[in-house]
């Protein structure tokens, strides 16, 4: 079985966040990155079902400052090969990453796409659909528990309001994982500079990833301060009152 995940690295929350000057984007020249919580549960959802069932997994990412770091960190913790997408902005919507890991898969026999179910610094989730769509494959997201039984895939499906569906699918397809079965491994910083020594990336261009896409983000801004709360103190009966005045008042009652 062989599994391909591709990453996101996103800006690290314990940051201060501003927005750049054009009131577009944040300011990320001074950012630092780590890898999306969602990106390390599919390395290790992958990783769990090599290590039951055998075959390969190759960790995929675009290329910025810290994605050799990453990539380098999924070879220590057991993936196969890591690849890195070159010549494509890191700032890229996620259908130009999507139609460029797929010209990346082109060349690659897979079996299973695990990606991330979202990113922090976007959550619109569409990673996974784009490249099921562009790859003409089935795609299943929200997905958790997944487990190999001969030519079949089992998982369960998270809906709204913590429904949870069980779905069996055949390669090949694409997964958004939620939710591993257990705590992404840990790496430690010994074991990744050895494989630094011992294991290369390879770096793949990513070209013609140029896709006409269905949105244009046009302001980033911080929500607005208000006036702050009002406490109501006294007894039951009088916050009863006060509560009443103030609905009254704002319904120009």
């Amino acid at each position: 079985m062989n599994i391909v995940v591709p990453i996101k690295l996103v800006p690290d929350l314990v940051e201060e966040l501003e927005i750049n000057d054009e009131g577009t984007d944040l300011e990320r020249d001074f950012l630092s990155y780590k890898i999306n919580e969602f990106c390390d549960h599919a390395i290790e959802e992958a990783l769990q079902l090599k290590e039951a069932h055998g075959g390969t997994v190759t960790v995929i990412g675009v290329e910025r400052d810290e994605t050799d770091k990453a990539l380098f960190t999924a070879l220590a913790k057991g993936a196969d090969k890591a690849i890195k997408i070159t010549e494509l902005d890191e700032a890229a919507p996620t259908h130009v990453v999507a139609k460029a890991v797929c010209n990346v898969l082109a060349g690659m026999e897979y079996d299973i796409v695990m990606t991330g179910v979202q990113a922090a610094d976007d959550r619109d989730g569409q990673l996974g659909v784009l490249l099921g769509s562009y790859l003409g494959i089935p795609h299943v997201s929200v997905v958790s528990d997944v487990s190999i039984d001969g030519d079949t895939i089992a998982l369960h499906k998270e809906y709204a309001g913590g429904v949870m569906a069980r779905y069996e699918v055949a390669s090949k397809v694409v997964l958004g994982v939620q939710a591993a079965r257990q705590t992404p491994r840990y790496a430690p910083v010994s074991r990744v500079r050895q494989i630094m020594k011992e294991m290369e990336i390879e770096e793949v261009e990513a070209a013609d990833a140029d896709v006409a896409i269905g949105s244009t983000l046009r302001r980033v801004y911080t929500p607005e301060k208000g006036e702050g709360a009002e406490m109501i103190e006294g007894s039951a009966e009088d916050i009863a009152g006060k509560i009443a005045a103030v609905i009254n008042e704002k319904r120009g009652g």
